[in-house]
């Protein structure tokens, strides 16, 4: 996909370096470098492909990025210095700007609840007044492919295409700028997973959503992302 003229950076990564520390057999403690002077500059408004093989440390990345693990280095999101692992205030209120998705979505979703729930919750969270979560639920289901007779179904009676669509209406409840999708249609079959790439390809035009995709699928990354960083094995 050609490269569009995006003008500013929503995220400036300089220097970012990350390992795990673990205990082996013996009980002493092990350092195992996962990322490494990693800069990065990913611009407004584009799909931002993350590729390499399990392993390779795509998902510590955006982890870092999401601020739920400490890591060396500087991120900034919107001209904002984010700080490694953090509080849970910050963690609330950066629920706002970015959301990420999973590689299962059954997983992600209470097979119990049904999906009008699932999607106002966030907004039950965050206190939007009540006269509006059934509205911006409804719209949302729209927005993402889903009959609005769906809020009424249980995620177990959903398809898997169906359950990663929902995924993705719940995480855009609250408006993000960003969405970080973590391998988001490798668990599905061919065509729900072109669905969901074209999703993606109509939300970022429809909305401006930055979104940083996830994958070690060489054609799916190829199709849908205008950059690509691949990531190699440590």
């Amino acid at each position: 996909m050609a490269e569009r003229p995006f003008v500013e950076p929503i995220i400036q990564i300089r220097g970012l370096s990350c390992s795990y520390i673990s205990g082996n057999y013996a009980g002493k403690k092990e350092v195992k470098p996962v990322l490494h002077n990693i800069n990065l500059d990913i611009k407004a408004g584009e799909i931002f492909g993350l590729l390499g093989e399990s392993g390779s440390g795509k998902t510590t990345l955006a982890r870092c990025i999401m601020g739920i693990i400490d890591y060396q280095g500087e991120i900034t999101i919107n001209g904002k210095k984010m700080y490694g692992r953090q509080k849970a205030a910050s963690l609330y209120l950066n629920s706002r700007q970015i959301q990420m998705i999973y590689q299962s979505p059954g997983a992600s979703l209470n097979p119990e609840k049904k999906i009008g729930w699932l999607l106002e919750e966030p907004l039950v969270i965050h206190k939007t007044p009540a006269a509006l979560r059934s509205r911006m639920v409804d719209e949302m289901l729209e927005r993402v492919g889903l009959d609005r007779s769906c809020k009424k179904r249980r995620a177990s009676e959903l398809s898997g295409g169906q359950k990663q669509r929902a995924c993705i209406g719940r995480a855009l409840m609250l408006e993000p700028k960003i969405l970080i999708a973590d391998e988001a249609v490798s668990s599905l079959d061919l065509y729900a997973g072109a669905q969901i790439l074209n999703l993606f390809t109509e939300l970022r035009k429809n909305t401006g959503l930055t979104i940083i995709f996830i994958s070690h699928d060489t054609n799916a990354v190829e199709y849908i992302c205008d950059r690509i960083l691949t990531i190699p094995l440590a």
